[in-house]
């Protein structure tokens, strides 16, 4: 099946380099254009259907390109490809499914496009690309699980996918993933955010302070008349505790 692809990168050498990494990967890529400004990358999503996958570089001859995002609908999945590791919350910011860094290696690609065949979008993009128009009421769109977290420690960057997730808790004022390797992994966000981008079959929250993969669950035990007491693998710190008012459904949603 043919995937088209559209490339936004102003170094010609670069295009010549992404086009045939491309190929000799992927017999089925169609390069549909390569735009190396924001105005023109601009034009061609406002006047063409969206591509299968757009690979962006940051740097462009014109700024950067996180400008296109705000001045047309980038209805697709993207991954950056850069020299600058810098931007990568950025990318993330606009659903970027993955990011890359120069010189691009063969394997790292490949991995990259077979993620944008299975899994698309980090996000929903409807209602986000789109800037509001003057005096135009802003409306929120309903936020999709996402694909992937994106995570920055230190130096360091590392993609989570909501599979390698045991639970995600807050503590003094910070909020971090447990894996189910049993590492902690530091998020920006509070778990309120946190609880409507996951996949609402597969996570709980069981009170203020902690969301509870289902195969994180290794034991229930009663607490008292009306809580239950919640063992999960790898273990947590402190008592899992389901809130009384959250027990009924809960208890609903062990059951599917």
């Amino acid at each position: 099946m043919t995937m088209q692809v559209v490339l936004i990168e102003d170094e010609p050498n670069a295009v010549k380099r992404m086009r045939k990494m491309l190929a000799e990967l992927n017999g089925g890529i169609e390069v549909l254009a390569d735009l190396p400004s924001v105005e023109q990358a601009v034009a061609w999503f406002t006047a063409h259907d969206p591509p299968d996958l757009a690979l962006f570089d940051v740097r462009l001859a014109d700024g950067d390109s996180f400008a296109i995002f705000r001045s047309a609908k980038v209805d697709c999945p993207v991954i950056f490809v850069t020299a600058y590791d810098e931007f990568a919350l950025r990318a993330f910011k606009v659903h970027a499914l993955d990011y890359l860094l120069k010189p691009v290696k063969r394997e790292e690609l490949a991995a990259a496009l077979e993620r944008a065949r299975n899994y698309g979008t980090v996000r929903g993009l409807e209602g986000l690309a789109q800037p509001a128009k003057p005096d135009q009421p802003v409306t929120i769109a309903p936020v999709a699980p996402v694909k992937r977290f994106l995570i920055r420690f230190g130096d360091r960057f590392r993609v989570v996918e909501p599979k390698e997730i045991a639970y995600l808790y807050s503590r003094q004022k910070g909020t971090y993933i447990r894996t189910r390797e049993g590492k902690d992994l530091p998020l920006d966000e509070s778990l309120d955010r946190l609880e409507p981008q996951l996949a609402p079959e597969d996570f709980f929250r069981l009170n203020r302070q902690l969301i509870v993969g289902f195969h994180s669950i290794k034991e229930l035990l009663a607490y008292s008349k009306s809580r239950v007491k919640v063992v999960l693998d790898p273990p947590y710190s402190e008592d899992a505790l389901v809130s009384s008012e959250r027990s009924a459904h809960f208890k609903k949603w062990l059951s599917g």
